[in-house]
């Protein structure tokens, strides 16, 4: 893609995402790998004096401190504000989990702190597709296969539609510096394997693939919408539990009614998995009643939902 096209096309594209621009501020989430670079880059060209930069240098590797000082030395050369964010405490569980956990936890405190309107990442359209190759490894319904959403509350990610290859050119093009995450490329990592497998595949379209998760990303909004509106009518309060007093649905709407009735009697607890999700709904439509997690749901005419009894210790 030529240079202006790539300015072209982040500009409509922060314009579809959140309209009037003149005085928005933006911070960009910069890891220091080229896809961050090439956005902070084209922000700062776009909207001169509204940008700010952070880095998350999760302490992970030895690498990541010079990294850091590398796109702190870069913004302010180029007159941007940059914090680098370091986590707190040790690392628990997947290490990649963790550490993505932490790091949308530091970067919307960063962006609060600053009063900062948007928070922007580089996820692109490569990104996009290996996302929707695991998810629909793992068997995810039309929510998981939207894949990665071009704006979920703050949070915008403008480039879902550009190739890894259109950045990587603007920042050889601009000689910005960057640094390659060996991570990226560790087969340890299913998304890293996956990555290596894609290399040679040629067709695969990944801006089609981006398109489809748009359109599943629209149909899964149309699909909360639905369900809301039948929630207001059909899920009402019955003493200390809820009953759902339509069940001639299709099994989607009601699966998602019956994760909505969980939710409002113990929030936090964990979403059940397709499976036993589905044999709740079929044991529903049979008149039995059977354990969901937490919660027991009971079918006939009408579902009820409680908070499962404590268990008895013989």
């Amino acid at each position: 893609m030529a240079e202006g096209g790539l300015e072209t096309h982040l500009k409509q594209a922060i314009g579809a995402l959140v309209g009037d621009t003149a005085d928005a501020r933006f911070g960009v989430a910069v890891s220091g790998g080229p896809d961050s670079m090439a956005l902070l880059d084209l922000m700062a060209r776009l909207f001169v004096g509204q940008v700010e930069a952070a880095t998350v240098d999760h302490g992970l590797r030895a690498a990541s401190a010079a990294e850091a000082a590398m796109v702190a030395d870069w913004c302010r050369d180029a007159g941007i504000a940059h914090a680098t964010l370091h986590p707190s405490g040790a690392v628990r569980g997947n290490v990649q989990s963790w550490a993505r956990a932490q790091r949308y936890a530091l970067l919307e405190g960063w962006r609060t702190e600053r009063g900062l309107d948007w928070l922007l990442t580089a996820h692109h359209a490569d990104d996009q597709l290996e996302t929707l190759l695991m998810r629909l490894n793992r068997g995810a319904g039309v929510g998981g296969l939207a894949g990665v959403r071009a704006r979920q509350g703050v949070v915008l990610r403008p480039l879902l539609a550009l190739r890894k290859s259109d950045l990587l050119d603007h920042v050889t093009e601009r000689r910005l510096p960057f640094a390659e995450d060996p991570s990226n490329s560790d087969p340890r990592f299913d998304r890293a394997a996956l990555r290596t497998a894609l290399a040679g595949v040629d067709w695969i379209d990944a801006e089609a693939v981006g398109r489809s998760a748009t359109a599943l990303a629209e149909a899964e909004e149309a699909l909360g919408w639905t369900v809301d509106g039948l929630a207001a009518r059909h899920v009402l309060p019955d003493g200390e539990g809820w009953v759902l007093n339509r069940t001639d649905l299709p099994r989607e709407l009601l699966r998602r009614l019956v994760l909505l009735m969980m939710d409002r009697l113990v929030p936090e607890a964990a979403t059940p998995r397709g499976e036993a999700l589905d044999r709740a709904i079929a044991a529903a439509r049979a008149g039995a009643k059977i354990s969901l997690g937490r919660v027991v749901l009971k079918g006939g005419p009408c579902w009820t939902m409680r908070i499962a009894p404590p268990r008895r210790w013989q």
